[in-house]
């Protein structure tokens, strides 16, 4: 493949994440095409950029395509249904950055290579804070190539990582979601433990913070407990998406995931009773509804 400049980006799912995602874009001097299913939400960026009605409009002169759309029923739609691929010019490279199964993100590509395209499945970590600090971790996967071509487009978003072949990014974010879904578990059971038991949390966590059990989800999501902060960087509802794709994957593949199948459990009950929007830190809700309490107040009642 020749490295072609990128003059145009159309760029498809402008929620929770593709909103800052756009606004560096942006920053960075791209000319843009914006399309989003609810269009109001590109309304904040139509000063700067061109809004298009349709999905396919957006993608007719576009350079590279970047979609960032909740899940691979809601890419296929767009990608396909609405007719975004059969819109290509020849040569276009779209940049899959949701989170889709990887069996989804190969037949993509080969209906892109089809067209006269390029495809990257290039899935993102990092959350709302990332997306807006341009901090993002973007695990690609496709051709050497393709993820050269897309640097400049990357540079303004985060960092990239190179996985491997088409499906390689789905199956690096399949693992990043088991760790994060996997730890805010443990976070919440470990916080609460220590509330019920007179401990402050707020002390437990920043003591914890120094040692092994140290991490970005002690530090970010252990915080969003401790103050009761559950609007949503990553909905519970996309959380529980990833935990089903981590477990779909995983039979396919003949393994057992006792964790994970676990974590999708509680999940599932988490969005089943009625708390599908929270942030996906919001885990602790379902655990203080399992044990009848709660952490902000165990801790901190009087003993008889």
């Amino acid at each position: 493949m020749t490295t072609t400049a990128i003059n145009h980006v159309a760029f498809l799912g402008i929620g929770l994440m593709g909103a800052p995602m756009t606004r560096n874009l942006l920053d960075a001097g791209f000319a843009m095409t914006l399309w989003n299913r609810t269009a109001v939400k590109c309304n904040p960026f139509a000063d700067q950029a061109t809004i298009a009605g349709t999905a396919a409009e957006a993608v007719a002169d576009a350079d590279v395509v970047i979609t960032m759309l909740e899940n691979s029923d809601v890419v296929e739609q767009v990608l396909v249904t609405q007719g975004v691929i059969k819109a290509l010019k020849p040569g276009t490279l779209v940049i899959d950055m949701s989170s889709v199964t990887p069996t989804v993100a190969r037949r993509h590509a080969q209906l892109v290579a089809e067209q006269g395209g390029y495809y990257l499945d290039a899935p993102v970590s990092g959350g709302t804070v990332g997306a807006a600090e341009g901090q993002l971790s973007i695990m690609a996967g496709g051709e050497q190539s393709s993820v050269a071509r897309a640097e400049p487009v990357f540079k303004p978003l985060g960092r990239c990582t190179h996985i491997g072949p088409v499906g390689a990014g789905q199956l690096a974010k399949l693992a990043n979601q088991a760790i994060v879904g996997i730890t805010i578990g443990a976070v919440s059971e470990a916080l609460l433990l220590a509330a019920k038991g007179g401990a402050d949390p707020a002390a437990v966590r920043e003591a914890l913070m120094g040692g092994f059990a140290g991490s970005r989800i002690l530090d970010l999501h252990g915080q969003r407990m401790i103050d009761r902060e559950f609007a949503p960087g990553a909905p519970a509802r996309i959380q529980l998406k990833d935990m089903r794709m981590i477990l779909d994957e995983a039979r396919s593949e003949g393994l057992t995931l006792p964790l994970s199948q676990q974590v999708h459990n509680e999940y599932l009950s988490l969005v089943a009773n009625g708390h599908s929007d929270v942030d996906h830190s919001g885990l602790l809700l379902e655990l203080e509804h399992l044990n009848g309490a709660l952490m902000g107040s165990v801790g901190r009642a009087p003993k008889e």
